[in-house]
Parts: C-alpha cells; sequence; structure tokens
C-alpha cells in the first residue's frame, strides 16, 4: 500500500483528470491509427506518397496551432478552454472515416483530429506544470504518457476484436471509435478545474518572440528540429511490417507491443530525469531511435519486427515526457505555455517534412530508405543535444 501511494506522490488531481482524458482518448485514437493507413492504401488504392502528404499535412497543422494557442493560453491565463475544445474537435473527426471512399475525406479527417490536437496539446501540458511542484515535474509527464500509452494497448487489442466481430469491416471500427472520444471530452467537463497560471507581472503579457528564451532553449528547438526532420509518422513502421508479410491482425499487435513497452517505462524513465539530467535521458532515447530504424531499414524477416517494435517504446518513453519536462526547466513559469507551443511547433513542422520525404524516399528509392535516413537525423541530433545544450 506504502509504494501505490508513493506512486501518486507529487501527482495533483488536474494531471489525474487530464491523465484519464488522454487515456480515454488514446483508445478512440489508436483504434484507428494503425489501421488506417492499411485502410488508405490497401482499401481506397492510395500510394505511399499520398500517406506521407496526410500524415505530413495533419502534423504541419497541428504544429502551427500548437504554438498559438500555448501562447494565447499564456496571454489570457486560461487553459481550459483549449483543451475542452481540442479534444472535441478530434472527438467529432474521427467518424468522418467512416464516409471516407477517396483519400481526400480522409485528410479532411486527419486534419481536423490534429487541428483538435493542436488547440489542446500545449495548453493541456502547460496546465501539467501548472499543477505540479518542480521536483515532480518529469514525474508528472511521465505518469500522464503512461497513462496515454496504456489507453493506446487497449485502442488496437479492441480494434482487433471488432475486426474479428465485424469479418474485418474496417468502416464499423471508425463509428465504434467514438464513444471513448466523447467518454474523454465528458471527463473533461465534469472533472477538470481550471487553475489560472501566475504571471510575475500581469501587464507583463508573454510575447510571441524567441528573443525572451534563454541560449540554451534555442539550441533545444534546434536539436529537436534536427531530430523531427527525421522523425516520419509511424504509419511507415505499420507499411514495413505489412509489407513484410505480417497480416492486419499481426501488425496491430506488433504496434500494441511498442505501446506496452512505452507505457510501461514512461514514469520510470520521468521520474529518473527529475534525478539526472534531462538532456541525458533524451540523448539516450534518440539514439535509441537511431538503432532501432536501422533495424527497419535491414530487416529481411518479419520475425524481427516484434523485437524492433518493443524496443521502440524505449524511445518514446525517454523522450516524449522527459522533453516536455526539460522545456520546463529552460523556461519562466509565466512562459510555460509560449515555450511548450514552440517546442511542439517545431516538432511538428518540421515532422511535415519529415513524412513528405519518407513518403518520397519509399517511392522512388525503396523502402529502406527512409529509415536509414531517419536514423541519420537521429544521430546527428545526439551531437547536437550533448554539445550545444548545457547542464539540464
Amino acid at each position: 500500500m506504502l509504494k501505490i501511494t508513493e506512486a501518486f506522490t507529487g501527482i495533483k488531481k488536474n494531471v489525474i483528470v487530464l491523465s484519464v482524458v488522454s487515456f480515454f482518448t488514446d483508445i478512440s485514437s489508436e483504434m484507428l491509427y494503425p489501421i488506417v493507413p492499411i485502410f488508405l492504401t490497401s482499401v481506397l488504392g492510395a500510394p505511399m506518397s499520398v500517406l506521407g502528404l496526410i500524415e505530413g499535412a495533419a502534423e504541419s497543422a497541428a504544429s502551427i496551432l500548437k504554438a498559438f494557442s500555448g501562447w494565447l493560453s499564456d496571454r489570457i491565463a486560461k487553459r481550459q478552454p483549449f483543451v475542452v475544445w481540442g479534444y472535441s474537435l478530434s472527438s467529432f473527426a474521427k467518424p468522418l472515416l467512416f464516409f471516407a471512399y477517396s483519400w481526400p475525406l480522409v485528410l479532411v479527417s486527419r486534419l481536423l483530429d490534429r487541428v483538435g490536437k493542436g488547440l489542446r496539446t500545449s495548453a493541456r501540458d502547460a496546465m501539467i506544470v501548472d499543477a505540479t511542484d518542480a521536483p515532480y515535474i518529469g514525474k508528472a509527464f511521465g505518469f500522464h504518457r503512461a497513462m496515454d500509452t496504456l489507453g493506446a494497448c487497449i485502442g488496437p487489442l479492441i480494434a482487433i476484436l471488432l475486426l474479428t466481430i465485424l469479418k474485418e469491416n474496417i468502416r464499423m471500427v471508425f463509428l465504434v471509435a467514438f464513444i471513448p472520444a466523447v467518454l474523454a471530452v465528458l471527463t473533461l467537463i465534469f472533472f477538470l478545474k481550471e487553475v489560472p497560471p501566475v504571471h510575475v507581472n500581469n501587464k507583463n503579457y508573454p510575447r510571441f518572440n524567441l528573443n525572451v528564451f534563454s541560449p540554451d532553449f534555442k539550441a533545444f528547438l534546434f536539436a529537436s528540429a534536427i531530430f523531427a526532420i527525421g522523425n516520419s509518422s509511424d504509419a511507415f513502421l505499420i507499411m514495413r511490417a505489412k509489407g513484410l508479410g505480417l497480416s492486419v491482425t499481426m501488425v496491430i499487435l506488433a504496434y500494441v507491443l511498442y505501446n506496452i513497452s512505452y507505457s510501461a517505462l514512461s514514469a520510470p524513465f520521468g521520474s529518473i530525469s527529475d534525478k539526472i539530467p534531462r538532456k541525458n535521458v533524451m540523448i539516450l532515447g534518440y539514439a535509441v531511435f537511431a538503432l532501432v530504424y536501422v533495424g527497419f531499414a535491414m530487416i529481411t524477416h518479419s520475425a524481427m519486427i516484434w523485437p524492433l517494435f518493443f524496443v521502440y517504446g524505449f524511445y518514446i518513453a525517454m523522450t516524449d515526457g522527459v522533453g516536455k519536462a526539460l522545456v520546463s526547466d529552460m523556461v519562466p513559469k509565466e512562459y510555460v505555455g509560449t515555450a511548450m507551443g514552440l517546442y511542439h511547433f517545431v516538432l511538428g513542422i518540421f515532422a511535415f517534412f519529415a513524412s513528405l520525404i519518407a513518403g518520397l524516399l519509399w517511392t522512388h528509392i525503396g523502402a529502406p530508405a527512409p529509415f536509414y535516413y531517419g536514423a541519420a537525423m537521429s544521430a546527428v541530433s545526439c551531437l547536437a543535444f550533448a554539445f550545444l545544450i548545457r547542464g539540464r
């Protein structure tokens, strides 16, 4: 009992509520994520270049809004409206896939879903910082990521069950995914409580300007951009597994294995980053990413998909929550929403180019090409983190 109590030490109510919301949202999203690329290419007949375009455009739309919504949530000292409306918009985007008989409507659905993510993410992350005492920031983000990923483990398993019951009627899965998405929004409406961010001087509102941030934060954004331009959508990993002969069910199960590993490890790595320099945890995570991508490039037998997906979970556990905690270390608290927005903007806007490049490399050179490219960018990012960012 004591160990259970200790596990929640420093985790406040709003963090728990936001984590439960992410749990339901990821059940919904991850019911769809591993099957949408297959639906797009196998059912609708779209080429891999279109998959890259859709994923890239969706992430780009989200990125622009993440930057703006983070700054605006600092500017008006309110986070909750962005969180509620963002999750709501993503929820209503999902059933649109049921009506898709050509790829443009898939693009519309993905854009709406990512616009919702763009509205909510920076404000939500800032809300976690607002609710958490400084010694527990890494732990709070790790806990949130663990709950998020637990939903990501359950969602694909529900999709497999539904596909079995519905005789692989993918369109019906799109409708059922709306249910947990609605549960997430209702949880927000009834349980989330706004805690106004504290500004040092309410007349000195945060400016959307890089000049107010430290050289370390700018170096962090630069190193993150290098990584992001090689970090294409996970849809390419899914299609690589499918191309090596795994069935739809086996592809989804391999993706679940990835979610299990990073769900189990996110909270521990978040806590570790509270005790040692966070940048060291980030470097290790990006090194794991590079090795896994080389593995996906070189693989010739489907049996190797399983350990690669499992180890891939280590990368996200070491970098997602830890990266956000590192942002909070580098900026004044009154600018945390703006800083989170800039961080997400950099990751997402370069992810657009990463997915577009990956789709073109796959189409014109071959399936291994985007993975060699991603591994190279990750290796360069490790060097940038090591030599450009001081201290934490």
